[in-house]
């Protein structure tokens, strides 16, 4: 009821901008341009330029700064969840910069989302990572891939807030911790599989994940995100749109 309730809310209350707060608009035009993929490229770890260990090629949708990083917060941390639309934009691109968006007569694509914790879905009362994917899955089907969310992977234990903790303590606080679903590798099998979630920051998180699927078989061809931070990107320069082209970038 409480997710019904918000999405409702939502739709039919007047709010701010969750970008940069321009009155009666849920996101102005500049803050939904911030998120439009136009920028997506490769980016790299914040604390080591090689990444962790096992770390697939990771790529961002938008920089993690500014309006970017008000959207992310207010979908995530205060429920705002018709945000999963913009902010899905902004993951499709960079699966498509990552080499999922072809047409839907090549491979599946599957997105994988990073799981949360059980507890902080039910604090939010959503899980922020499968919605924005479930968003990202929608555009890239409208742009022709043959994209589909499976969420196969689970916690298997109790692990500590990341808030605050370095890179190697990330590192350490994640090794092992998630895992395939039992039977749930199926899902995902012979397809092109892409690792999902909202921000980058040291990429423990997204080798965690690819560690475990490939512990049950799978191979992640690669990593997307909604955004990382600016100085991660390996390009600084901007991947404009082709004007009059369909593109999910």
């Amino acid at each position: 009821m409480r997710e019904w309730w918000r999405e409702l809310a939502g739709l039919v209350l007047p709010a701010d901008c969750a970008g940069c707060g321009a009155a009666r608009v849920l996101l102005c035009g500049a803050c939904r341009g911030a998120l439009s993929g136009a920028g997506a490229g490769r980016v790299r770890p914040a604390a080591r330029r090689a990444g962790p260990s096992g770390l697939p090629a990771v790529y961002a949708g938008a920089r993690y700064e500014d309006a970017v990083r008000a959207v992310v917060l207010a979908h995530k941390e205060r429920g705002a969840l018709p945000l999963a639309g913009p902010l899905g934009t902004a993951l499709a691109a960079a699966v498509a910069r990552a080499g999922g968006g072809g047409a839907a007569g090549g491979a599946e694509l599957v997105l994988v989302p990073v799981p949360s914790a059980r507890r902080a879905v039910r604090a939010r009362g959503h899980d922020p990572a499968r919605r924005i994917a479930l968003a990202a899955s929608g555009r890239l089907r409208g742009c022709g891939a043959a994209a589909r969310v499976a969420p196969v992977l689970r916690l298997r234990r109790a692990v500590a807030d990341q808030a605050g903790l370095g890179a190697r303590e990330r590192w350490e606080n994640l090794a092992g911790a998630l895992e395939v679903l039992p039977g749930a590798a199926v899902l995902a099998a012979g397809a092109r599989i892409v690792l999902v979630d909202d921000v980058i920051t040291t990429g423990a998180t997204l080798a965690e994940a690819a560690r475990a699927l490939r512990a049950a078989g799978l191979r992640a061809e690669a990593a997307a995100v909604v955004a990382a931070p600016a100085d991660s990107f390996a390009s600084r320069r901007t991947a404009a749109t082709r004007t009059g082209q369909k593109s999910c970038e």
